[in-house]
């Protein structure tokens, strides 16, 4: 059975870290931790103090002061491995976490998941192609010696930099390594760790290098894991859920998170704030208590995006540049479909292609797979779609050989009708108003990865007033917008209300409108 060696690295907060290794170790694990030697030697004596008796941890054999981006996180981290190995020689795997980690499953939980399959845990992408590297520089952090902290030296940083690129002192990167990027946060086997350690004893070529590569606690391990482990045994993930706003900074975790935490397929979590006392005791008692009934929804990532996402919708009043001599054609007329439940406008797109004749297009800008023409690749994603709208709207009134064309448009782009407004052409919009009952909105949060099959009712319960009000503020701002020919039926209108709209969005006489208000389950979901 799975025997874990946690590799501690903290920084601060004494009484936290005692407390950490104390339930860490209750369960029969063991840690190794190595304290900053920026931090006071008194808080490391009490850290060893509060853990004296224990023989499940012990320590880095020597402290030193670590940096942000800096080799000292790397070396730290293998003064900590070692202590490990030679301490606990019948753990099987090594868990590197930090001070802000918490568990959010249980010990009993987290040994079944590592006897599951004898693999590594490790995020490991290609440096140079996977894409990894969102901002700052790219491939300088490794042709390019690094000797000063970009944090806390910024100029010398950078004059280091633009001097060795002036000088042209490139350096090859270790010609056998191919350089691999990723989290820091790894569980690896022991048998890995200990072909780790026997290779930097033989290469210290690859030592030197990585010394003065820029923030190598991202790629150091990541690299010599996939250089010295067959890639079927590892799995190219992090087993420590960690989230990132828009802005590249962590999320930190608070005391209303702990449902959603042990909801997710991971076996930690950071950051958790200080603050989060409750939060803290909770997850504290977690991982000693045997418990195994996790219910795995893995709904964090979309969810935090949906919610953080609310509030940033902007309005855009001024065609983009590469459509400022783009027109639809004066005489031409756009008969935009808006609905939130896609299947209900297809019907009624569907039943007035058959009813009038006039050319129809679903959500060519919500739906990647919707059919179009070829029209010269300009239809090929919905990026190239969304930016050249109206020149693509307009290759489609040519190919089709018409002044009338229905397309379908989802609630939330009030910018595309606002664009398509604002053309030369005739644009007329029909809003269709649907009933949304919880257990629709259920279903569409799990369609849209906002819940999971295991997301407990209390989660959904929060979630769905959240959800339905996002659907009432996008009706709000199409009916705010000024459009001068919106038109709206109604799932709960009766069928002269929904007939006489109808026949106004579509210039149609009555006894048509009639049959299409009358679209068999048209409302049926």
């Amino acid at each position: 059975m799975a025997s874990i060696a946690f590799v501690l690295l903290c920084h601060k907060d004494p009484d936290a870290i005692v407390e950490q290794a104390t339930q860490l170790t209750a369960a029969g694990d063991c840690i190794a931790i190595h304290f900053d030697a920026r931090a006071p030697a008194a808080e490391f004596e009490s850290i060893r103090a509060g853990l004296r008796g224990n023989d499940r941890v012990t320590f880095a054999r020597r402290r030193i002061r670590c940096g942000w981006g800096e080799w000292s996180l790397v070396e730290a981290t293998l003064l900590a491995v070692e202590a490990a190995v030679a301490a606990f020689p019948r753990a099987t795997h090594f868990y590197m976490v930090s001070g802000d980690c918490m568990a959010i499953k249980s010990a009993v939980h987290a040994h079944r998941y590592l006897d599951s399959a004898d693999v590594d845990h490790i995020e490991s992408f290609d440096f140079f192609e996977s894409g990894w590297i969102k901002t700052g520089i790219r491939e300088e952090r490794l042709i390019y010696r690094h000797w000063f902290n970009e944090r806390t030296h910024k100029r010398l940083f950078y004059w280091s930099l633009d001097l060795q690129r002036r000088l042209r002192l490139k350096r090859d990167i270790p010609a056998d390594l191919e350089v691999q990027i990723g989290s820091q946060w790894w569980c690896l086997r022991r048998s890995t760790i200990e072909a780790i350690l026997d290779f930097i004893r033989r290469r210290p070529d690859v030592l030197r290098f990585f010394r003065t590569t820029w923030i190598p606690d991202e790629t150091f391990f990541q690299t010599l894991v996939r250089h010295l482990v067959p890639a079927r045994d590892i799995r190219a993930r992090t087993l420590t859920f960690l989230m990132f706003t828009d802005y590249g900074m962590p999320v930190t975790f608070h005391n209303d998170h702990y449902d959603l935490l042990i909801g997710q397929d991971h076996l930690f979590a950071r950051k958790i704030s200080p603050e989060a006392k409750e939060l803290k005791k909770r997850l504290g008692r977690l991982y000693a208590s045997g418990r195994s009934d996790f219910r795995i929804s893995n709904e964090g990532r979309r969810l935090f995006q949906f919610l953080t996402g609310r509030g940033r919708i902007g309005r855009r009043f001024a065609p983009r540049f590469w459509e400022a001599d783009s027109t639809l054609g004066r005489e031409r007329e756009l008969l935009i479909v808006t609905c939130k439940k896609w299947h209900v406008a297809k019907r009624l797109v569907g039943a007035i292609r058959h009813v009038t004749g006039v050319p129809t297009i679903d959500f060519l800008f919500n739906e990647e797979n919707t059919p179009l023409p070829d029209l010269g690749g300009l239809q090929a994603t919905l990026a190239k779609r969304t930016r050249h709208r109206r020149a693509l709207v307009r290759m489609l009134f040519d190919y089709y050989g018409t002044d009338r064309l229905v397309i379908c448009i989802d609630t939330g782009n009030v910018d595309l009708m606002q664009d398509f407004h604002a053309d030369r052409a005739t644009t007329r919009i029909l809003e269709i108003a649907c009933r949304f009952p919880d257990a629709y909105l259920a279903g569409h949060a799990r369609r849209v990865g906002l819940a999971g099959e295991e997301t407990t009712a209390e989660t959904l319960g929060a979630l769905l007033p959240t959800i339905r009000h996002d659907i009432e503020t996008d009706s709000d701002r199409i009916r705010d917008a000024g459009f001068t020919h919106l038109h709206r039926i109604d799932e709960g209108a009766d069928e002269a209300g929904n007939a006489r709209a109808l026949a106004a969005f579509l210039s149609l006489d009555e006894d048509a409108a009639r049959v299409l208000a009358r679209t068999p389950h048209l409302f049926a979901d």
